[in-house]
């Protein structure tokens, strides 16, 4: 692989001791899963203080890795890369932040079973099935064609694990990052079948997710369909916040009668259905502090309808400082940007 510099592996701790770290983190993790116990960090004041959590999971990592390792895949806090700009920000559909694939020797075995723990800890045990089935589908198997890179350092400061691979991006911040959701921009997707996709997007583990948009779409009258219903999508990538001032497209939810406003509400809760409640806290927390649904808009884009059968692929649910694009032709990829503060920049 270009860019790849093998290392010798080692850890900082004595591997007996490393072994024990992250089997007692390992099991704790398992355990909370199993009972269906809160892995929520948000209205934590310390996210450390489980050490189950995801977060204690990435200081693990980091005090595992060689001086070589952190040369390699730890950056400061503010790190600029010459052609991504703020790397820890930055996000893309099929990317790898790193060029240190997650399988490959690297790393440890007993360090890819940490990252793999650091994953499971930030999805939602009931959404895990369908998580590794999308990286089977897309990459063959999870940490294949995958980085992970650290920012500052856990337990010391302001840090950030991030995870990209193809139709993937995910952060683990410990609430460092300021006034965003999910420690920034993150990105899913999935091609389950091809590249080009079926109208009823057979196993695509995000669909889901279009039906009950497109539900909603089945309530609204013929006045509101006009408002909502849009002939060009604008590009996939394009979410940068508009703010209270922005010229959104589609239906003002606050114009939806008190039904039509509930099955928004749970197009939202599907919506964030894959990842821990803390991260759902953490969106819905930033969404009302901008005037929550009621200041959004919802549009459904006539581009690209996949069969022509009026379901439509293409969907956004937009406000001040909260974009969730759904471009599901010629599969799904969708693009998030949430935060409590519109002046928050998007680095794509």
């Amino acid at each position: 692989m270009p860019g790849y510099s093998p290392v010798i592996p080692a850890t900082y701790l004595p591997r007996r001791e490393f072994l024990a770290q992250a089997g007692r983190a390992a099991a704790g993790l398992g355990a909370a899963v199993a009972a269906g116990g809160p892995l929520a960090l948000a209205a934590a004041s310390d996210p450390f203080q489980s050490p189950h959590s995801p977060e204690s999971l990435v200081k693990l990592l980091f005090e595992s890795f060689t001086p070589r390792q952190k040369e390699l895949v730890c950056f400061p806090w503010d790190h600029q890369d010459k052609d991504r700009g703020l790397l820890r920000t930055y996000v893309n559909p099929n990317w790898m932040i790193t060029p240190q694939e997650i399988n490959s020797d690297f790393y440890t075995k007993d360090q890819r079973a940490i990252v793999r723990g650091i994953v499971e800890g930030m999805i939602s045990p009931e959404f895990q099935k369908s998580f590794y089935k999308q990286q089977r589908d897309d990459s063959g198997e999870f940490g294949n064609e995958a980085a992970i890179a650290l920012f500052g350092e856990p337990g010391a400061g302001k840090f950030e694990f991030v995870l990209s691979g193809r139709h993937t991006t995910l952060r683990c911040d410990g609430n460092s990052a300021e006034h965003v959701a999910f420690g920034g921009p993150i990105f899913y997707g999935h091609a389950a079948q091809g590249f080009d996709e079926k109208p009823d997007h057979p196993g695509n583990v995000y669909w889901p997710q279009a039906v009950e948009a497109n539900k909603l779409y089945e309530m609204l009258d013929g006045k509101q369909r006009e408002l909502a219903l849009v002939e060009t999508a604008p590009f996939e990538n394009d979410v940068k916040f508009e703010g209270q001032q922005g010229d959104f497209d589609g239906i003002p939810v606050a114009e939806l009668s008190a039904d039509q406003q509930a099955r928004v509400q749970q197009v939202l809760a599907k919506l964030v259905e894959p990842y821990r409640q803390s991260d759902r806290d953490e969106v819905i927390a930033c969404l009302k502090k901008q005037g929550g649904l009621q200041a959004c808009r919802l549009a459904f884009y006539k581009e690209d309808d996949i069969g022509e059968d009026g379901v439509w692929d293409i969907w956004r649910l937009e406000g001040p400082s909260f974009v969730w694009h759904y471009r599901g032709a010629p599969h799904v990829h969708v693009w998030v940007n949430v935060a409590d503060d519109a002046s928050v920049k998007l680095n794509a």
